[in-house]
């Protein structure tokens, strides 16, 4: 692996993310009912809900690609909810986002989806960018494979590819969308790994939304359990274990909802 340190991976201060009293409605669904979150630089925070809650919708949000009914979304200090497109393509160089399905390019080959995010931002040779594929390859442990194109390859090898990709302009910060879902166990367990080494490696701060609890535990600094429009619990996995929460509780176990149980039970 290589041992890049970019500027962001140094200390800062300030939480990178803040979201204040966020609200969110799809017609007449509420999906994000005040939503409030800090995010520290540097941390691995894992988005947790059971489905429809709005982990992914939140997501969006931070990047611009939803618009909020009203609230506050502040990245490194600025407000970003009302930017422009031409403000929003700043913030979203700073922060790569890794999409459900990858999002690869079914006609560019392996090469040349992780070449592009390099030429678009247009400051390296041509000689330079094949340097860095093949570094990024390595990284993700997929050397070798810069001719394949997508459909070449498994489920695994394409998360891995995508977030290779993710990582091509050295992010301040990676939004993982459900990045195990449809994997067997043995790849979703490499993919935790990369993630965690990523963070490490370049400093990023890492949000994932996920259903995926072996995950979770390998991945997570703290936790953040979206029930009712709004963060239920948020802290690290051991102040969850301690938590009078019985639906926090039921869902770390992995139990099974019961047909009687409202959709959202009222917050401690």
């Amino acid at each position: 692996m290589s041992a890049r340190t970019p500027p962001h991976a140094r200390a800062a201060a300030g939480p990178l993310f803040e979201i204040r009293d966020l609200r969110k409605s799809f017609g007449p669904k509420i999906v994000l009912d005040g939503l409030d979150l800090e995010v520290a630089r540097g941390e691995s925070l894992v988005i947790l809900g059971r489905s429809g809650t709005g982990k992914s919708v939140t997501l969006r949000l931070l990047v611009g690609l939803e618009p909020p009914d009203s609230g506050s979304i502040r990245f490194d200090g600025k407000e970003i909810v009302g930017l422009d497109e031409e403000r929003l393509l700043e913030i979203r160089r700073r922060v790569a986002m890794l999409f459900q399905g990858g999002a690869l390019f079914d006609s560019m080959t392996v090469a040349e989806n992780l070449a592009f995010p390099l030429k678009v931002r247009g400051e390296a040779s041509e000689s330079e960018i094949a340097n860095r594929v093949r570094e990024l390859l390595a990284d993700v442990r997929l050397p070798g494979i810069e001719a394949k194109y997508p459909a070449d390859l498994s489920g695994g090898m394409k998360k891995r590819v995508a977030l290779a990709r993710a990582m091509a302009l050295e992010p301040e910060a990676v939004l993982y969308d459900e990045p195990t879902t449809g994997l067997d166990p043995m790849t979703s367990a490499s993919i935790a790994r990369l993630i965690r080494e990523t963070q490490e490696r370049i400093g990023a701060t890492s949000i994932i939304v996920t259903h995926d609890l072996a995950l979770t535990h390998h991945v997570a600094d703290r936790i953040a359990f979206l029930d009712g429009g709004r963060f239920r619990f948020v802290g690290t996995l051991d102040e969850a274990g301690r938590s009078s929460d019985t639906l926090l509780a039921d869902f770390l176990a992995g139990k099974e909802e019961s047909e009687n149980v409202p959709e959202s039970i009222g917050r401690p």
